[in-house]
């Protein structure tokens, strides 16, 4: 028994756990935690389906401790300024100096450092356009077959130097999550993206019971620990770990409200 599960054991059974999971789910599924409009909604009916993959993977390699909502709201004035839209080309930013690169980055407050950040993009970009003869994220992709266990061989583990902060295990797997959201695309090995323990999910997963309050001082450590007590809990149960990231954000966002449905909801439906 690991030490997430003794401590579940100790204030609820497994059991009691899930039936609190899935009404957390139903609660975001009826829109009853607020909060509904997700950061990277920003371009939704602005950037093409076409080109949904790369706008989602060059502006998630820079999501690291900064404000979601306005780094996408930032990436959504970039990509509609027609003269900054190359950002969103990974052949086309391999190809531009750091000074261009840096310029425009910075134009729209896309980046907000100005070294390390355009010195990210650009070497995203680089290892994207290298890994297909499309040049571009859905290239990546398709050459691993869509299967999320080659995807992170690559870059977590082989050429994890090209996707700075990309390769995180913290934006890799909420990027994998994004990318199924808004691009439509079907993972292989989905039950291999955790949950993405930022600060909001860490605190709701506290609250539910299932990791104490030291895993709150967040370090890689902990945020390792409660994606794999989130593995671990939701083993057999149906439910593939990140299907609980949105919900246990937005709980938390919304400042804990308690865990119930409307009388005419049938939470047995999640079963």
């Amino acid at each position: 028994m690991n030490q997430s599960q003794a401590y579940m054991e100790e204030n609820m059974s497994n059991e009691s756990f899930l039936e609190k999971v899935k009404l957390l789910i139903q609660m975001h599924r009826e829109g009853l935690l607020g909060g509904e409009i997700m950061p990277e909604d920003a371009l939704l009916g602005i950037v093409p389906e076409v080109e949904m993959p790369n706008v989602l993977t060059l502006g998630m390699s820079l999501n690291y401790q900064r404000n979601s909502y306005t780094l996408w709201q930032s990436i959504t004035e970039a990509y509609l300024d027609e003269s900054t839209r190359w950002l969103f080309n990974p052949l086309a930013v391999s190809e531009r100096t750091q000074d261009e690169l840096r310029l425009a980055l910075l134009q729209y407050r896309v980046a907000l450092q100005p070294n390390r950040h355009p010195e990210i993009w650009q070497k995203v970009s680089q290892g994207i356009a290298k890994s297909s003869s499309r040049g571009d994220v859905w290239g990546l992709l398709e050459s691993v077959q869509f299967d999320i266990a080659l995807l992170k061989n690559i870059m977590q583990v082989t050429r994890k130097s090209e996707f700075p902060y990309l390769s995180g295990p913290k934006i890799f797997n909420y990027w994998l999550y994004v990318m199924e959201t808004y691009t439509g695309v079907k993972w292989k090995s989905r039950e291999l993206i955790t949950v993405a323990p930022d600060t909001h999910v860490m605190k709701a997963t506290v609250k539910l019971g299932l990791c104490s309050s030291d895993v709150l001082n967040g370090t890689a450590d902990d945020r390792k620990f409660v994606a794999e007590a989130w593995e671990n809990a939701l083993l057999g149960s149906g439910l593939a770990p990140i299907d609980v990231h949105t919900p246990l954000w937005l709980w938390s966002r919304a400042g804990f409200p308690p865990l119930s449905v409307p009388s005419h909801s049938k939470l047995a439906s999640l079963s």
